[in-house]
């Protein structure tokens, strides 16, 4: 009986060798497996950083247009309230025995609201402020050793904006400034070379986004060649 025990333990023998043998052959397997993904996801996670310039330092701005008398004179009514829109020649306001109008298609974004006191255009007086949706972009400020040179007018962008959180939005870069932001100056710690910030805006189409407004914080990713 002992015999016999021994000979089938000496028959299994091999068998567990062999077991063992192919779960190593398993384990190296899965690690070269593993090794494999983890050098080609951080060889793709370089070469997409590689072609995306990341600006932090970004907002929805537009031009503002004032909307104001000919001459200065009386406010006498306001016809229209902030959020309203408005139509080119449309009438937002009297001023002395001026109607005054909007100057194209727009959004009303601020009213004078001091009725009875004089307007004066020449000191930057105003009956409202409009804004042309069609001039919103999104202004990024780039430090312009942050990956400036490789963004060109043309380059494909996503923007985030602070107030709807991690919705993604289209666009595409409209303009690269051609001159510094003079009042921006970073000095570097390291050289004490002053580092220079320019804008780059970033254009889209307000009507598919109509909840986006002048002055919303953004952040951009621009996909670069």
């Amino acid at each position: 009986m002992t015999e016999e025990i021994k000979n089938k333990t000496e028959e299994n023998i091999p068998k567990k060798i062999t077991k063992e043998k192919k779960q190593r052959k398993l384990v190296l397997i899965i690690g070269a497996i593993i090794l494999f993904i983890a050098i080609v996801g951080g060889g793709a996670y370089l070469y997409v950083s590689s072609k995306t310039v990341y600006i932090d330092q970004s907002v929805i701005s537009g031009y503002l247009i004032n909307l104001a008398p000919q001459s200065a004179d009386v406010l006498n009514q306001i016809f229209v309230n902030v959020g309203d829109p408005v139509f080119q020649n449309e009438t937002v306001a009297q001023v002395g025995n001026e109607l005054v109008k909007a100057k194209t298609n727009g959004v009303i974004v601020a009213v004078n609201q001091n009725i009875g006191q004089i307007v004066n255009p020449q000191s930057g007086g105003y009956a409202a402020q409009m804004i042309d949706p069609s001039s919103l972009r999104v202004v990024g400020h780039i430090d312009e050793n942050k990956g400036l040179s490789k963004i060109k007018v043309g380059d494909p962008a996503t923007f985030t904006v602070d107030a709807f959180g991690s919705k993604v939005y289209k666009g595409v870069v409209d303009e690269v400034s051609e001159t510094s932001r003079a009042s921006d100056v970073v000095f570097n710690v390291s050289t004490e070379r002053p580092t220079n910030e320019f804008d780059v805006k970033v254009r889209f189409d307000p009507t598919q986004y109509p909840e986006l407004k002048n002055g919303m914080s953004a952040r951009i990713w621009v996909y670069v060649n």
